[in-house]
């Protein structure tokens, strides 16, 4: 009887261990599940697209993961567009190979239309809660990252006045000088810039009419050059001066270490902030090692390595909020008195529409 007792106790010790453990969760390591890192070791490669290094601090991020996870990261295309990032899934949907992304990085007015043509897949990091609900899909088809400010970078060592703000572009002295990091019919940040410009010139959140009619003019006045500008065309002074993500040309100015000059100014008159979304491929080949990538950027120690890249990482009021933002990266992001703007998803999609169809028939520059 005894043997019985002691028999029956024991197996009920083993069914609440079992039961404890299920309530509690699935162990984890650094903030992602066992099973899905042991997933996603299995996949073995991670395929992104469109992730230059010195864009907020992405050869960090990479880097780190791979000696985290010892998982090879494939690397397509980074100096791609938002538009050539969703371009790549759709050409690749039956096509398990290299080229096929797993993980896109694209500009916030993108959301809807991966929602729409069943582009990406759901998926809900752990950190899913801290994460502001105007910033992400509910149903966790696409989530914002960071966010960056529009702002003229400008070589110094070629450009004798440094333009302050909008109206200084149509200046004479800034022939063949003004250029975009993208293309405006593909290129969220190109696509921003255009918008930035319309606030600043008349036009309003619900009204980019008049950021077309400026580059009109700068191209008009014989000063825009319809290059897709980047680090190494504004160091040779190809393009002395950029319109792009302060965080990219603050990360340019640091690369260059004074070979040459590197000046960032957000303009006078104001500026646009733009949210950049991640998603996961419906098609992805690699579909836990997506997960993972995921878990990693929205961790704690992934927006801390965006932050150090100058982005402002979507998570930081929550992070702020509990002390684990290092000082020194808070105190390099960039200031500005100059007003801010923040639109809609609603508001990007529709000057993202209205850019795409008529940037050549208004201003008629085929950058490339």
């Amino acid at each position: 009887m005894q043997r019985k007792t002691l028999f029956f106790i024991l197996s009920l010790l083993v069914v609440l261990s079992m039961v404890l453990t299920a309530c509690g969760g699935q162990k984890t390591t650094g903030g992602a599940a066992d099973d899905l890192v042991s997933a996603a070791k299995a996949e073995g490669t991670l395929t992104v697209i469109a992730l230059p290094h010195d864009w907020c601090n992405y050869g960090e991020a990479i880097e780190t993961f791979k000696a985290k996870y010892g998982i090879e990261v494939n690397e397509l295309n980074p100096d791609a567009g938002s538009g050539d990032e969703i371009e790549a899934i759709k050409a690749n949907k039956d096509n398990k190979g290299p080229q096929a992304p797993d993980v896109i990085d694209v500009g916030y007015g993108f959301g809807p239309q991966l929602v729409e043509e069943k582009l990406v897949q759901p998926y809900k990091v752990s950190t899913w809660d801290s994460i502001p609900a105007d910033s992400k899909d509910p149903d966790g088809y696409w989530y914002g990252d960071y966010y960056g400010v529009l702002a003229f970078e400008v070589n110094k060592d070629v450009v004798q006045n440094v333009p302050q703000d909008w109206s200084d572009l149509l200046k004479p002295e800034y022939k063949g000088q003004v250029a975009l990091a993208g293309d405006p019919r593909a290129s969220a940040q190109a696509q921003m810039s255009v918008f930035a410009a319309a606030i600043a010139n008349g036009g309003s959140l619900d009204n980019v009419q008049a950021g077309l009619d400026f580059f009109k003019k700068v191209n008009d006045a014989g000063n825009f050059v319809p290059v897709i500008a980047k680090q190494a065309t504004v160091a040779s002074g190809e393009t002395p001066v950029i319109l792009r993500w302060d965080y990219s040309a603050l990360a340019d100015r640091d690369a260059l270490a004074g070979n040459p000059n590197i000046e960032v100014v957000i303009p006078k008159s104001g500026s646009i902030a733009g949210i950049y979304i991640q998603a996961i491929s419906a098609y992805a080949p690699h579909p836990n090692a997506a997960k993972l990538w995921m878990e990693f950027l929205y961790s704690d120690e992934g927006q801390n390595v965006w932050l150090k890249g100058y982005c402002h990482p979507i998570r930081y009021n929550d992070m702020q909020s509990r002390g684990v933002i290092p000082a020194d990266l808070a105190a390099k992001l960039p200031k500005t008195d100059a007003p801010i703007a923040f639109p809609s998803i609603d508001q990007i999609s529709a000057a993202k529409q209205l850019i795409t169809d008529q940037w050549m028939s208004v201003v008629g520059a085929d950058v490339k």
